[in-house]
């Protein structure tokens, strides 16, 4: 950690900070040193030895890295299947800002805007975000506006990028019978980094939020993102992944139902080959009565992959009337693949409804001769079964643009 130590004071050096938010970031930094990376003996990374995996696939890392000019951005970065707002990181440093359909009255975009009140968490990749981010950011979505075009956080990483560790920070703020769209767009072109992303979510009543995450670009890196969502009265969450591209990639979300009526909706698809390892760990706060959760993630592995799911519902004593689901379900292609599920009810409640339940197995050989029998050839047979298995948590999207967008990503045909 003797890079850790000497990065952190060029980072203090290279800020105007505050006495507050110094302080802060040296308790986190103090916190960090204190855990290290977490490793198989937490119970959270039993399956997701982030320590092993940095010192294997990076070695030494860079903590530090120097604001530098801006990089420009390439064309074929862009989608322009659907009209959208832009936030544009590169490496790490904003590059783009284009809110231009929208009402500028009623969305507030802010840098270095660290909240030094947030709760205390054990989690030292939380303490690293909040120790380094030279800049953090805060979107604020005013009461009763709804985003006219959803917003696409773009994450790119370039070429001149390796063996760094590149934080990011935003907190996002929806008022009263407000609502925002946003997909979070991985568009990575380095390798061997190691990118650490921290999100905070306040929901107020009857507010709307829908997540879409989409890491579908072949890359070397070890990604991580913590989703911490915080729900009042009548709001809805519904955040969804489509996890494929990065060699390492863990999806962290934990969601408190504060408020009556409010809901909460994580869907997720795992489509693996070559080594790779993800993972997505839903802990869902049920804190008051009258709560919704639903959780469904499908894995689809080949070639020596592994994907990871970690659900749990915890309803408090005080939320009666729950409703929480979560199912979880595997294709192994091949017997190279690994599928590992840990669904968890911690209930306190008595007049609940909640389940869960996880299954895997292989292709169903007579269902693939069936359809060989109709004309297919054997690849097509089983692309067909599969883009079947997991066209049902797509569908769970609530948005058609971006429901049509993310099939046509994944190469959906309309007829799914």
């Amino acid at each position: 950690m003797e890079n850790f130590k000497i990065d952190f004071e060029k980072t203090l050096k290279g800020s105007n900070l505050s006495e507050k938010e110094t302080t802060f970031k040296n308790f986190n930094a103090k916190e960090f040193l204190n855990q290290g990376f977490p490793n198989r003996k937490h119970e959270d990374w039993k399956f997701f030895d982030i320590n092993q995996i940095i010192n294997k696939e990076i070695g030494e890392l860079k903590f530090y890295s120097e604001q530098s000019e801006k990089s420009g951005i390439d064309k074929d970065i862009l989608l322009n299947q659907i009209e959208h707002n832009k936030l544009v990181f590169i490496n790490g440093q904003l590059e783009k800002i284009d809110f231009n359909p929208e009402d500028k009255n009623k969305i507030e975009f802010l840098d270095n805007q660290n909240n030094l009140d947030e709760q205390l968490v054990e989690n030292s990749l939380i303490n690293l975000n909040n120790a380094l981010t030279n800049k953090s950011y805060k979107l604020l979505i005013k009461k009763n506006y709804q985003i006219k075009n959803p917003l696409i956080i773009y994450h790119v990483s370039n070429n001149k990028t390796t063996s760094q560790n590149i934080n990011l920070k935003i907190n996002f703020e929806l008022e009263e019978n407000s609502s925002l769209k946003l997909i979070d767009l991985v568009k990575d072109k380095s390798s061997k980094n190691f990118i650490n992303i921290f999100y905070n979510f306040s929901l107020e009543k009857n507010s709307i939020l829908k997540n879409y995450k989409i890491d579908q670009i072949e890359n070397d890196n070890i990604r991580y993102m913590f989703n911490n969502i915080k729900q009042s009265s009548n709001s809805v969450s519904e955040t969804f992944y489509l996890s494929q591209g990065s060699t390492f990639s863990k999806n962290e979300i934990s969601c408190d139902l504060k408020g009556e009526h409010s809901s909460a909706f994580v869907n997720g698809i795992f489509s693996l080959n070559k080594n790779k390892h993800h993972e997505i760990k839903a802990k869902i706060n049920h804190l008051v009565e009258n709560t919704k959760s639903y959780q469904l993630v499908k894995s689809v592995l080949e070639n020596k992959s592994r994907s990871v799911y970690q659900g749990k519902i915890y309803v408090d004593s005080k939320a009666q009337k729950t409703d929480g689901y979560q199912l979880s379900k595997a294709i192994l292609v091949d017997e190279t693949t690994e599928f590992n599920a840990k669904p968890e009810l911690e209930i306190y409640a008595d007049d609940v409804k909640c389940s869960h339940g996880s299954a895997s197995g292989s292709l169903d050989e007579d269902s693939i001769f069936y359809l060989m029998s109709r004309g297919l050839s054997y690849k097509e047979a089983r692309k067909l079964l599969i883009n079947g298995f997991l066209v049902e948590v797509i569908n769970q999207i609530t948005d058609e643009p971006i429901k049509k967008l993310i099939k046509n990503l994944y190469g959906l045909k309309n007829e799914y």
